[in-house]
């Protein structure tokens, strides 16, 4: 039995978002396809005499409300394990960006304890355990490319995609994703059909949007001046992932510069079902 691990934490883009409807419990339903890409955070696990979580973010909480943490108590509850852990995640997804790194966190330390434990649990329980998490964590049980539908937690796996250049921004502000959905306005929401969308996703045309860049610019406005400005440079497209505040640029645009935002060069993502996703080489 190994004693420590450290693993690659990926962050993920909406390629498409579809907002749907609102259930009457304050949830909605969405379809979208989920990419994994090669932005992510390294999440380190040793056993240890008591259970501890350092980040090197200094924002972030590391008590129970962090979600590495709640993965393990959750883990806990499910195993009933006795062990402790020490772990120690190094931060490279941007908060607030619309990227899934606290849900990636999640899944990454599900599926990390469950090696270090050699317990055997399959991807499709250690994801249906995450449920209990978040909507977003099953997909980083995922192969890496998948269809998500109901609140984001069903999936239909897909065959990893391939991409061109691409570059995700993101400029300092965040936005919370509760407060996006919440200014979801459906009169200006496109009924466009998801599974036509992904069709023509998956026969490589463009067909890529989000419902919810309304919403995120009206609650920052400087967000839709920053998505021209990224056009300006370029980018044969350019969109919002998730709740924002990210872009994703596609296009072979040579290192990319506009004031008070991050480039990061990315690729997508994917691995293999025995294994979890390897580090950038």
């Amino acid at each position: 039995m190994a004693s420590s691990l450290s693993l690659f934490s990926p962050a993920k883009l909406n390629l498409f978002f579809r907002v749907l409807s609102k259930r009457e419990e304050g949830y909605h339903e969405i379809a979208s396809l989920y990419q994994a890409i090669n932005l992510g955070d390294t999440l380190s696990i040793d056993f240890a005499e008591g259970d501890s979580l350092t980040c090197s973010d200094p924002t972030l909480p590391v008590d129970e409300t962090n979600l590495v943490l709640r993965a393990l108590d959750l883990f806990r509850k499910k195993t009933k394990i006795k062990k402790f852990f020490q772990f120690s995640l190094s931060k490279r997804i941007p908060i607030e960006a619309g990227l899934g790194g606290g849900s990636s966190n999640a899944a990454t330390t599900l599926w990390g304890l469950n090696h270090l434990m050699q317990l055997g649990i399959n991807d499709v329980t250690l994801a249906e355990w995450g449920k209990e998490l978040g909507a977003d964590v099953p997909f980083f049980l995922s192969l890496g490319t998948a269809y998500c539908e109901g609140i984001g937690e069903i999936l239909t796996h897909l065959p990893s995609a391939e991409a061109e250049a691409l570059w995700v921004a993101k400029p300092r502000q965040g936005l919370s994703t509760a407060r996006v959905f919440q200014g979801v306005d459906f009169s200006k929401v496109k009924k466009r059909d998801p599974r036509k969308t992904l069709q023509r996703l998956l026969d490589k045309q463009d067909s890529y949007y989000n419902d919810l860049e309304h919403s995120a610019f009206a609650l920052l406005p400087s967000l839709k001046v920053l998505k021209k400005n990224l056009e300006s440079l370029g980018f044969s497209h350019v969109q919002m992932t998730g709740s924002g505040t990210s872009f994703f640029c596609m296009g072979s645009v040579r290192d990319p510069k506009l004031p008070a935002v991050t480039f990061f060069p990315v690729k997508y993502l994917s691995r293999a079902a025995d294994e979890w996703y390897k580090f950038p080489g």
